[in-house]
């Protein structure tokens, strides 16, 4: 019975990893993108800061992310507020069709598509741009920067000593001053920032530093949102849009405490039991709209019943849900990692006061972006870390993320395992939920921090309103 069962599931083992990968990568990507200066790090010094300008980088990378944070109330909120959503949009498929439907919903969900695509497509060519053209790499043995002003590239030295190259590209053979204008010339334009002012009396006064990719970006969001609205919504694009809003959603949502996050992922818990396993709310809805609230997957081709009819085609459904609200629990323990890196190096100082008492005073250390610069990072990987710029080898171990990610992939796969099993929909939250929240606080456990685990919050307090 085990070797028939196998030979039904083998066939769909691709299906099943494409499935974990595209869960996996905006949880992955949307946590990393959601890093920023903890409570625990003081602000970057001002050597840095300056550092930073010179380097053509964004002066803003200091500031700490603004979240949408989550109450315990949201967790009595969330379930019912999607069980009525739900219902609503099955009683409105049954009476008017899912075409109407699906129509009303696409123009609705147009903003919230272009912003995340937009977004989405923006960071992903920045991340292809600077593996094209860094601004650090390494050749010959040391360290290079480009300088866009100068158009040169100048060796780095503790020495002091310095030699120049004409090219902007590592490992790039020598050719005319002409062909290394251009690539100068095209590198100052991707970096051009252009001051954008829109004004709407009493609705919009928008004022911002933009660049061409981001230009380029809004018009792909755009397009993207026309094309499935106007002209046709193949399942490669709807999982575009999906990814993107769950990418964007990541960096905008925060549990806020892990009790929290744990509690409101305990009610949406049971909400998925309930719509999947007692009702046909969730299945209906799911398969009736074409919208970005799911990802589909292609299944393999089965033949038809009638003689001669072609193969039928037929998809498997993941809900945005399930990648999202297990997501911003991963990104809150990478969050809570670097916030423990930092913890642990802060020092305690004290000095004498009035009184004859000691005023202990905590030293933070200075805060080093650990994300972004990933083709610098690669082009450098393989120097002596004595000659990478800090912010080049800067990294923190990651234990609560890894576990969570851990946690999340056994969920996931048990959940396929018993759907091929039952060849029935499954609540996947049943099996995330538990995978995820056990990991954690396991981990918590084991380590001996459950206390600063529960302790732990990303809401704004007035020490760090004053701190800004």
């Amino acid at each position: 019975a085990a070797a028939e069962q196998w030979q039904e599931i083998r066939p769909l083992m691709p299906l099943y990893i494409h499935i974990i990968l595209s869960a996996l990568f905006p949880i992955y990507t949307g946590a990393h993108a959601s890093l920023s200066r903890p409570a625990s790090a003081a602000k970057p010094s001002k050597q840095g800061k300056r550092q930073a300008l010179a380097d053509e980088e964004d002066d803003e990378e200091d500031v700490v992310q603004k979240m949408e944070g989550l109450s315990p109330k949201d967790a009595i909120l969330f379930p019912i507020t999607a069980g009525i959503v739900l219902a609503g949009l099955y009683f409105l498929i049954q009476r008017y069709g899912a075409k109407l439907i699906n129509l009303i919903l696409g123009w609705y969900f147009a903003g919230v598509g272009v912003y995340s695509v937009a977004k989405l497509t923006n960071d992903a060519v920045n991340v292809a741009i600077s593996f094209i053209l860094p601004t650090y790499y390494g050749q010959g043995g040391k360290l290079w920067k480009v300088d866009g002003a100068k158009r040169k590239s100048t060796s780095q030295s503790k020495t002091g000593e310095q030699t120049t190259r004409n090219s902007p590209i590592p490992y790039l053979p020598a050719f005319s001053k002409t062909f290394f204008d251009a690539i100068w010339t095209l590198r100052a334009a991707i970096k051009q920032r252009y001051t954008t002012k829109a004004y709407i009396h009493d609705l919009l006064d928008l004022k911002a530093n933009l660049t061409l990719i981001n230009f380029s970006s809004a018009l792909i969001g755009i397009a993207s949102v026309l094309y499935s609205n106007l002209v046709a919504k193949p399942w490669w694009l709807i999982n575009l849009q999906g990814f993107a809003v769950c990418y964007s959603a990541m960096q905008f949502m925060s549990p806020t405490t892990f009790t929290t996050g744990s509690l409101i992922l305990a009610g949406l818990f049971c909400y998925d039991i309930w719509a999947v396993f007692f009702t046909p709310l969730m299945v209906t809805v799911a398969k009736n709209l074409d919208q970005p609230i799911k990802l589909i997957f292609p299944r393999p081709d089965e033949p038809s019943a009638v003689p001669g009819e072609p193969p039928i085609k037929g998809y498997s459904m993941l809900g945005l849900g399930d990648i999202v609200l297990p997501g911003i629990m991963i990104g809150l323990a990478l969050r809570f990692d670097l916030y423990m890196f930092y913890l642990k190096k802060q020092r305690k100082s004290s000095k004498a006061a009035e009184g004859g008492k000691e005023d202990v005073a905590v030293e933070k250390a200075p805060y080093v972006p650990v994300t972004g610069l990933h083709g610098d990072r690669f082009w450098t990987f393989w120097l002596p870390a004595g000659d990478r710029p800090e912010k080049l080898r800067a990294s923190f171990p990651k234990p609560y993320f890894t576990a969570s990610m851990v946690g999340y992939v056994v969920g996931m796969i048990t959940t396929l395992g018993i759907m091929s099993f039952f060849n029935h929909a499954q609540p996947a939250l049943l099996y995330l939920v538990p995978g995820v929240l056990l990991s954690l606080w396991g981990t918590a456990l084991l380590r001996g921090e459950l206390k600063e685990m529960w302790n732990f919050t990303e809401a704004i307090n007035a020490e760090q309103v004053e701190e800004e």
